[in-house]
């Protein structure tokens, strides 16, 4: 494996893929933030929790890269473009599977059966997480794409 080509890939790939779905909350694409939502399973803390978040989304970067590595192994390549289509199916995974389980997994985010509440939680994400917004699953794919092409380029399998 080429652990430097993983982890630098990782890391850019981590950096720009967090830039674009934070920019996309900041410019109101979306209303989800995942190392907020990352973060709110450690801490209470708005401000705490976007400094965990970040902190376990860019090692959850590192840790994904890992698995992308294997799967460039196995193919024998990592062109920019397999590694986008990795990123596709990451980021379909991600909005079909994940989010749709947490509201089951964090104590601090309601579920979709559950009627007000006086305690302050996170609304839960939904189908697609579209409770975040209409354009959040075209940009969370759109992210893991980049994330998936980035790494694709600076990973190199050996042969």
């Amino acid at each position: 494996m080429d652990w430097e080509g993983l982890v630098v890939g990782g890391l850019l790939g981590t950096l720009v893929m967090t830039t674009i779905m934070e920019g996309g909350q900041y410019l109101r694409i979306t209303r989800m933030s995942l190392p907020f939502l990352i973060g709110t399973f450690v801490t209470e803390d708005r401000t705490w929790a976007k400094v965990w978040g970040f902190v376990f989304h860019f090692a959850n970067g590192i840790g994904f890269a890992i698995g992308y590595g294997l799967f460039f192994q196995v193919v024998g390549r990592s062109d920019w473009w397999l590694g986008a289509v990795a990123g596709a199916l990451h980021g379909v995974f991600v909005l079909v599977v994940v989010f749709p389980v947490i509201p089951f997994v964090h104590g601090r985010m309601a579920s979709e059966d559950e009627g007000p509440d006086p305690t302050p939680m996170l609304q839960p994400p939904g189908f697609l997480a579209l409770n975040y917004g209409p354009q959040t699953p075209i940009s969370t794919v759109l992210a893991h794409v980049v994330y998936g092409a980035i790494l694709a380029t600076f990973y190199r399998p050996l042969g």
